[in-house]
């Protein structure tokens, strides 16, 4: 079964409930890394760390974080090794984030797309899979400079 962690910060913790309910009716395990009940002070970067931490331990395959914009989480789980977290706020993006980059998680922001776009956002992201090929190189080159590499 497949297994997603997902996290949000005040500005998005409603629409993390439905896409977390969405999941569930997919049949998808789903992992909350909220850390409040959607309270002014959650710290999008905890939030967001805890998520990319859980998949690089390979404690889930795939996670989904929401802020206001996407953009902070994006660039907070980008700093945990191993990780590559694309922001998509169209269904294009969702898809070249998982078939070119192979992204183990998407973020986007509950203040810039509505819940239903987010909905088909993430159906889209979920039923798209890394295809290597002419982009193997890339995500291997990516690799190497997180690594110290290049």
């Amino acid at each position: 079964m497949l297994s997603i962690a997902i996290g949000a910060d005040d500005a998005a913790f409603e629409m993390k409930d439905l896409i977390k309910q969405h999941l569930v009716a997919l049949n998808i395990q789903v992992t909350d890394y909220c850390l409040n009940t959607g309270v002014k002070d959650e710290m999008y970067p905890d939030v967001a760390h805890a998520v990319a931490t859980a998949i690089a331990q390979g404690k889930h395959q795939r996670g989904i974080l929401i802020c206001g914009t996407g953009i902070g989480m994006s660039i907070v789980a980008n700093k945990v090794t191993g990780i590559r977290a694309a922001l998509c706020h169209d269904t294009y993006s969702a898809e070249r984030a998982q078939k070119s980059n192979d992204a183990q998680i998407i973020t986007f922001g509950a203040r810039v797309i509505g819940p239903e776009l987010a909905k088909t956002i993430v159906d889209t992201w979920l039923a798209s899979h890394y295809e290597g090929g002419r982009s193997a190189p890339k995500v291997a080159r990516i690799s190497e400079y997180e690594n110290g590499e290049r």
